[in-house]
């Protein structure tokens, strides 16, 4: 085995200096003629062009070599980036019982295709849950969070009837997360102080639920609300914030929120606070409450591409921190109130005569 990894680390740098082989190539045939043809060594304008056309030949050659290496390992590395988004924030179906549903993610690190930011959403025989969240900080070091939070919720989300169960495990799931990257960060054992430490990293979370009758059940965890679009756009109330998870200590008792509804052809619309808090050259927020009121009917996925058109317009494309959004429309159908059979109908009262 061991044999075996070194082969491949010999093959992986031999790929890499392998652009480099021509134009090493040719550099030391022209230090060769240089130094030892004695036809290079005679005086004259013409030999010194020429040996100067020689050596900014092999010079450019080893230029593009190196671009060309480094243009493959870039390549490589978006690709490996590619890679990653999908398993952590895969695609969404664009239907789950009954729900038209959409997702997309703005990453502020430069380069990156997956940030601090999280969302998913599972049928499970309790409903359909869906969870947005938002790790402290962006880009890469935030990554381990988001997969501790997101495996953590892929399972729970089946297992647990209630929403709070849900909460406690993903509250359980950081825990584990911070207490490894705690030792991993620990200046005994990486002889100096962490540069992300683990102490100051939390997640604000939203957790939802959407019954078969449109009842929707939340949990929010120090998030932005959602809003919910029917014939105008409004930010839906739902009830007093919990801590965020990794801040302190989930209360004993958790009861979520459940007097909001989600009627068909409503729309809701989960979100991070990158989204309303995005500025533009001038320091004025991005409106998204506009942004959403004039969105009534549209699909989700459109809707996400849109608003991640307006954002990116408002701030010049200098995204200052992450933006998910999460859309999810009620498309079930609303059954009429059926007649009573005609055995069970009530006999009409007779008619009065008047003489």
């Amino acid at each position: 085995m061991i044999r075996t990894r070194s082969l491949l680390a010999d093959g992986s740098r031999l790929r890499r200096l392998a652009p480099l082989a021509l134009p090493t190539t040719w550099g030391a045939v022209a230090v060769a003629w240089k130094y030892g043809c004695p036809l290079a060594r005679q005086p004259g304008l013409p030999m010194r062009i020429a040996t100067s056309v020689v050596f900014l030949t092999v010079g450019l050659g080893m230029v593009l070599g190196v671009r060309h290496g480094l243009a493959r390992e870039l390549a490589r590395a978006r690709a490996v980036a590619a890679a990653t988004q999908q398993a952590l924030l895969r695609p969404l179906p664009a239907r789950l019982d009954g729900l038209a549903l959409a997702a997309g993610q703005l990453s502020a690190s430069r380069g990156a295709s997956v940030g601090g930011d999280l969302y998913e959403a599972v049928a499970t025989p309790y409903g359909v849950r869906l969870v947005i969240g938002d790790v402290r900080g962006h880009g890469l070091p935030a990554l381990g969070a988001v997969v501790a939070v997101l495996g953590s919720f892929r399972e729970a989300a089946h297992d647990e009837p209630e929403l709070a169960g849900v909460l406690q495990r993903l509250e359980r799931a950081l825990e584990r997360h911070l207490r490894e990257r705690a030792r991993e960060e620990h200046p005994a054992r990486a002889g100096a102080e962490p540069e992300h430490p683990a102490a100051e990293e939390f997640v604000t979370l939203l957790l939802v639920e959407v019954r078969p009758d449109g009842r929707l059940t939340v949990l929010n965890c120090g998030h932005p609300g959602p809003y919910r679009l029917g014939k105008r756009a409004e930010r839906l109330a739902i009830g007093d914030p919990l801590p965020p998870l990794g801040v302190l200590p989930l209360p004993a008792g958790i009861v979520p929120y459940t007097a909001a509804r989600l009627l068909p052809g409503e729309t809701l619309v989960l979100h991070t606070d990158g989204a309303e808090e995005a500025r533009d050259r001038r320091g004025r927020f991005f409106a998204l409450d506009a942004a959403l009121a004039g969105a009534p009917g549209e699909a989700p996925a459109a809707l996400v591409r849109r608003v991640h058109a307006e954002l990116l317009h408002h701030t010049g494309g200098r995204l200052a921190d992450d933006v998910a959004l999460l859309v999810v429309r009620n498309d079930r159908v609303r059954v009429p109130a059926q007649p009573a059979e005609p055995g069970l109908r009530r006999p009409r009262p007779a008619p009065s005569s008047h003489r």
